[in-house]
C-alpha cells in the first residue's frame, strides 16, 4: 500500500491523502487458472468430437473390442481415482498447517500418478507391438491422440507436484504455496473427470458391438 500527501503552501500541512488500492493476486491467479482450465476443456472437447467421428473407422483393422483390456484399464482408472482422493487428504492437512503430513499425501498422490502413467505406457507399447499403432487406422489415430494428450497432462501434473513438494519443504505452507496447491488441486481433479469420460466413451463403449 502506498500513501501520497498534498501540502498547503502556507501551512505546510497535509490537506489530502490518496490511498492506493491493494491488489489481490490470489483472486487474479485463481481466475486466470479457471480460464486456463476452460481452454483445456475446449481442447478435450475437440478430441472427443474427433474420436466420436473416427472411432468406428477401423480400415479393416482391429476394433476396440479386439484390443482393449478392460481389467487393465479399470486398474489404471482406480490409480487415478485414488490419487484424487489422496490429494484431497493433502489439502485437508494443508488447511491444518501440517507440513509433513501434506508432503506425505502429496508423495502418495505422485506415486499413484506414476502408476497410472506406467500402465498407460504398457498399454501403448502392447498395442504397438501387436501392430495396432496410431498409423494403422483413423480409429487408432484418434485413440492415441486423445488418451496420449491426457497422459501428457498427467505427466506435467506430476512434474508440477514434485516442484511444489520441494517448495513446501523449503518454505513451508506460505500463502503463495497454498495458492499453488489449490491450483494444482483443480488441475488434478479436472484430469480425473476427463479420464472418467475417456473410460466411458472410449473403452466401455469401444467394446460394444
Amino acid at each position: 500500500m502506498s500513501n501520497t500527501a498534498t501540502l498547503s503552501p502556507n501551512a505546510q500541512e497535509p490537506i489530502s491523502f490518496h490511498v492506493a488500492e491493494e491488489h489481490h493476486p490470489e483472486n487474479g491467479t485463481l481466475l486466470g487458472f479457471w480460464l486456463y482450465l476452460m481452454s483445456d476443456c475446449l481442447i478435450f472437447a475437440c478430441l472427443f468430437a474427433v474420436y466420436g467421428v473416427l472411432g468406428r473407422n477401423y480400415a479393416a483393422g482391429p476394433s476396440g473390442a479386439d484390443l482393449f483390456d478392460l481389467p487393465l484399464v479399470a486398474l489404471n482408472t482406480s490409480m487415478l481415482l485414488l490419487s484424487s482422493i489422496t490429494y484431497g487428504f493433502a489439502m485437508l492437512e494443508m488447511n491444518k498447517k501440517h507440513v509433513r503430513a501434506t508432503l506425505v499425501w502429496l508423495g502418495i498422490t505422485g506415486l499413484f500418478g506414476l502408476a497410472f502413467l506406467g500402465l498407460e505406457l504398457y498399454e501403448f507399447a502392447h498395442l504397438i507391438h501387436e501392430g495396432a499403432g496410431p498409423q494403422r487406422s483413423a480409429f487408432l489415430s484418434a485413440f492415441f491422440t486423445l488418451v496420449g494428450t491426457h497422459g501428457l497432462h498427467v505427466t506435467f501434473g506430476i512434474i508440477w507436484l514434485v516442484v511444489l513438494m520441494v517448495q513446501v519443504g523449503k518454505l513451508g505452507l506460505t500463502n503463495e504455496n497454498k495458492r499453488r496447491l489449490m491450483c494444482l488441486s483443480m488441475f488434478w481433479h479436472f484430469l480425473d473427470v476427463v479420464w472418467i469420460g475417456v473410460f466411458t466413451f472410449v473403452y466401455l463403449m469401444g467394446v460394444l458391438p
